[in-house]
C-alpha cells in the first residue's frame, strides 16, 4: 500500500516592496474593501443598512438556525471522539521530541485569560437573570418565570452557552491551526487547515477567499466583543461620575447614548492603537496579570458580601444538571434545533374554538404566543376580548414551537456565531501556546478548564443576582436594568459608600484594560492572517486596521440607533451573525480536513 506524502508547500504570495511588502495583497485589499464599503454604508445610509442588516439576519436564520445548532453540535462531540481514542487523543502537536513551552500552571492561566473577558464582565449578571426569566423549560409552560423553580434550568442553559459546547468552537479552529504548524510546519494561518481538501489550490483564489473570511469575522467578532463592553464602561463611568450627557436622558431606564458610546469608543482604541504601535503591547502580559488580579477582587467581593452560599448551591446542582443533560440527553442539547412556526401553522394547532375567531385576533394572538419574551401569564392577561372565554393554555400550547425558535435563534444561535466570529482570534493564541502538548490534552485542557472557570464566574455573580430579586431585596431593579449595567446595579444592592465606589473604579479599571488587551490583539491577529502566519507585524497597518475597526463599531452602533427600533448594538450582532456563517462552513470544512489529516498520517506512520 502506498500513500502520497502529505502536502505542505503552501506558498502564499507576498507584496515583496512598498507599502504592502510582506502582506497578501489580495486579503488585505478584498479584507479593506469589504469592511470600508459596510463604514460608508452604514454611515451614509444608516437607516437602510440597519434595516438590511436586520431583515437579511431574519431571513438567514429563518433558513440557517439548523446549521448553526448542529454543526456546533458536530464539533463539540467530533472533538470528544478525537480525545477518548487512543490513537488520536495520545498525538502530539509537534514532533515526538516536541515538548511543551509552558508550563501547565502557566498554560492554565494563559486560558484563563482568554476566558475571563469583557464577554463574562458583561454577561455574568445579565446571562443568568435573563435565562431565569426565558428558557426553553419556561417557554414550555413547566415553570414559571423568573420563580425559584426557574433558576435550574436558567444555569442549564447558562452552562450551555459558556460550557464545553462554546470551547469547542474555540478549540476545533485552535486544533487545525496547531496541528497543521506543529506537525507539518504549516504558516499558522486558516488556509493552513484546509489543505488536506484544497491541496495546491490553498495557494491561490480560494485560499485567499477562506484567509479574508477569517479576517472578516474576526473583525465583527471583536467589534460586538469591544461594543459590549465599551456599553458597560459608559455604565461604570456614569455611576462613578454622574455625567448626564453620557446616557440617554431617561430617568426611569438610563442607557449608554450614542454621543457616550462613541466617545469611550475613541478613548478605548485609542489606547490599544497605541499599545498596538508604542511597544506598550509587550506589555500585554503585565495587563493580562493585573486583570487577572482585579478580576480575583471583584469575585472575592461578591464572595464576602453577595450570596454566596446560595451560588454555590447553584453552582454544583447546575454542573451535575449541564453534564447530566450533556451526556444523557446530547441529542436535544447538542443537535435540538427548531424551525420557526409559520401563521398558518399556529391557526391549524389552535384549538377549535380558536380558530373561529376573525383573522385578526388570531394574528394578535399568533404575535404573543410566538414570543420568546413573553410569559404565560402575561399572555393570559393579553387575550383579546373575543378570547376571554378560551382555554388560555391550550391556545398558549399553539405557538410553543414558533417561541423555542425565536428563544434559539436570539440566544443560542447568537452566542455560536457570536463565538465562531472569535474563533479565529481565540483559536490562534490557544494553538500558539499549546506546542508539545498531546490532542487529548489540548482538548480537554482548553474545553473542561476554562468551562468550569465561566461556571464559577456566572454563579458567583449571577447567583448573587438572582437570589437578591429572589428575596425582594432588589424589587426588580436588576431585572429591569440594561444587560451592561446589570453588574454595577447588583454592586449597589450589596454594597455601599466609598467601598461602593472603590470597586465600581476597580470595575472600570478592569473592563478598559481588557477592552485594550482584546482590541490589540485581535488588531494582531488579523495582520498575522493577512501576513501569512508572520507574528511580527508592521506598524502601519496595525495603525489602519486600529482604525478600520474603530469606524465598523462606531458606523454599526450609529446605524443600530438609526433602525425602526433604536438598538445600539443592533446593527453590530446582525452583521456578525451574517458574517460568521460563512466562517461556519470553513470550519465544518476545518473538522473533514482534520479527520483527513489525522487518518492519513496515521497510514503514513505505521508505513513508515
Amino acid at each position: 500500500m502506498s500513500i502520497k506524502p502529505a502536502f505542505t508547500e503552501l506558498e502564499i504570495a507576498k507584496s515583496p516592496s512598498g507599502f504592502y511588502e510582506g502582506y497578501s495583497l489580495p486579503i488585505a485589499l478584498i479584507s479593506k474593501t469589504i469592511m470600508v464599503a459596510l463604514v460608508v454604508w452604514a454611515l451614509v445610509w444608516p437607516g437602510n443598512a440597519s434595516s438590511v442588516l436586520s431583515a437579511v439576519n431574519g431571513s438567514l436564520l429563518n433558513g440557517f438556525n439548523s446549521f448553526y445548532i448542529v454543526s456546533v453540535g458536530f464539533f463539540a462531540f467530533f472533538l470528544f471522539v478525537l480525545a477518548i481514542l487512543p490513537a488520536t487523543g495520545s498525538k502530539k502537536l509537534g514532533t515526538a521530541d516536541t515538548v511543551p513551552e509552558f508550563s501547565n500552571f502557566s498554560w492554565f492561566s494563559m486560558m484563563f485569560g482568554a476566558g475571563l473577558g469583557v464577554g463574562l464582565m458583561v454577561f455574568a449578571t445579565a446571562e443568568p437573570l435573563g435565562l431565569w426569566g426565558s428558557n426553553p423549560v419556561v417557554l414550555s409552560g413547566e415553570v414559571a418565570a423568573n420563580s425559584a423553580e426557574a433558576v435550574q434550568s436558567a444555569y442549564r442553559y447558562t452552562f450551555l452557552h459558556y460550557g464545553f459546547h462554546a470551547w469547542a468552537i474555540y478549540v476545533l479552529t485552535g486544533l487545525s491551526l496547531a496541528y497543521y504548524a506543529y506537525t507539518r510546519e504549516m504558516p499558522l494561518t486558516i488556509r493552513s487547515a484546509l489543505t488536506p481538501l484544497l491541496g495546491k489550490a490553498a495557494n491561490g483564489f480560494l485560499g485567499h477567499l477562506v484567509d479574508v473570511l477569517g479576517v472578516v469575522a474576526t473583525i465583527l467578532g471583536v467589534s460586538v466583543t469591544i461594543g459590549f463592553g465599551v456599553s458597560q464602561f459608559v455604565d461604570g463611568v456614569y455611576a462613578v461620575s454622574g455625567m448626564e450627557w453620557l446616557m440617554n436622558g431617561d430617568a426611569e431606564a438610563p442607557k449608554p447614548s450614542t454621543v457616550g458610546l462613541i466617545a469611550a469608543l475613541l478613548v478605548i482604541m485609542g489606547l490599544s492603537i497605541l499599545s498596538a504601535v508604542s511597544g506598550v503591547g509587550r506589555g500585554i502580559k503585565y495587563l493580562s496579570n493585573l486583570n487577572l488580579v482585579l478580576s480575583v477582587i471583584l469575585l472575592l467581593t461578591f464572595v464576602l458580601f453577595g450570596s454566596f452560599f446560595f451560588a454555590m448551591t447553584k453552582f454544583g446542582a447546575g454542573l451535575v444538571d449541564y453534564i447530566l443533560h450533556f451526556i444523557l440527553h446530547f441529542a436535544q442539547l447538542s443537535f435540538g434545533a427548531y424551525a420557526p412556526q409559520s401563521a398558518e401553522a399556529f391557526a391549524a394547532a389552535l384549538p377549535e374554538a380558536a380558530q373561529a375567531l376573525p383573522a385578526e385576533d388570531v394574528a394578535a394572538i399568533y404575535g404573543s404566543a410566538t414570543s420568546p419574551w413573553g410569559s404565560l401569564s402575561g399572555f393570559t392577561e393579553g387575550l383579546p376580548a373575543a378570547a376571554a372565554e378560551l382555554d388560555a393554555e391550550a391556545v398558549y400550547a399553539a405557538g410553543e414551537q414558533g417561541r423555542q425558535f425565536g428563544w434559539q435563534a436570539g440566544w443560542t444561535t447568537f452566542y455560536w456565531a457570536w463565538w465562531i466570529a472569535f474563533s479565529p482570534f481565540v483559536g490562534l493564541f490557544l494553538a500558539r501556546i499549546s506546542k508539545g502538548r498531546t490532542v487529548r490534552e489540548f482538548i480537554f485542557g482548553c474545553v473542561i478548564a476554562p468551562a468550569i472557570v465561566c461556571f464559577l464566574w456566572m454563579t458567583i455573580l449571577g447567583g448573587t443576582a438572582i437570589d437578591l430579586e429572589l428575596n425582594g431585596d432588589a424589587a426588580g431593579s436588576l431585572i429591569g436594568a440594561t444587560n451592561t449595567a446589570k453588574l454595577f446595579a447588583t454592586l449597589e444592592q450589596m454594597i455601599s459608600g466609598g467601598f461602593l465606589s472603590a470597586i465600581t473604579i476597580m470595575c472600570v479599571v478592569l473592563i478598559m484594560t481588557f477592552l485594550v488587551t482584546s482590541a490589540d490583539s485581535g488588531i494582531l491577529v488579523m495582520n498575522t492572517i493577512m501576513s501569512g502566519g508572520e507574528q511580527e507585524t508592521g506598524i502601519k497597518h496595525r495603525i489602519i486596521w486600529g482604525l478600520i475597526l474603530t469606524a465598523v463599531i462606531g458606523a454599526l452602533i450609529i446605524a443600530g440607533n438609526s433602525g425602526a427600533e433604536a438598538n445600539p448594538f443592533g446593527a453590530l450582532q446582525n452583521a456578525m451573525i451574517i458574517g460568521a456563517l460563512p466562517f461556519t462552513i470553513v470550519m465544518v470544512f476545518m473538522m473533514i480536513s482534520l479527520t483527513k489529516a489525522l487518518y492519513r498520517d496515521s497510514v503514513r506512520a505505521k508505513l513508515g
